[in-house]
């Protein structure tokens, strides 16, 4: 039961610290990086894309210590926890809003709506919502259009 909820803890303390890492790192001295996401596409892969290959290696880090050290089980469910929010984060952003899986075609999901149209505005005034499946949107930022369907 520890682990669960180790898990699931992680995984809700992972959206505020989403958010503040976009605001602060992202938008910051890793704009360098993330610009390349703010622009059209330019082929499969663009720089920004090393984010999560590096928050993805600390996981991968944080899970081996949490393997092999006992004093530091609690690595396992937590990371656990922050890779089930990583995965939930890849499908909402890259699969459903930016489409570069084409896993569902053209189709909208009501449910994930919201979040497409929040991220929309992140990407036309480069402010807040930094965040990603809890977005929230300043009042002065609710009124940007959203971009039509396809």
């Amino acid at each position: 039961m520890r682990a669960l909820v180790l898990a699931l803890v992680a995984f809700a303390a992972m959206e505020p610290v989403t958010a503040a890492t976009h605001r602060v790192v992202m938008h910051g001295p890793g704009m360098v990086l993330h610009r390349s996401h703010h622009r059209p596409h330019q082929g499969r892969w663009e720089a920004n894309d090393l984010f999560p290959v590096a928050f993805a290696a600390l996981v991968c880090a944080g899970l081996w210590l949490g393997f092999h050290e006992p004093a530091l089980a609690d690595l396992v469910p937590i990371g656990a926890g922050v890779a089930a929010y990583g995965a939930a984060y890849a499908l909402v952003h890259d699969v459903y809003i930016h489409r570069r899986v084409r896993l569902l075609g053209d189709r909208r999901l009501p449910l994930l709506e919201r979040l497409a149209v929040a991220h929309e505005v992140h990407h036309r005034t480069g402010g807040a919502p930094y965040g990603m499946l809890v977005p929230i949107v300043p009042r002065s930022r609710q009124r940007v259009a959203p971009v039509p369907g396809p």
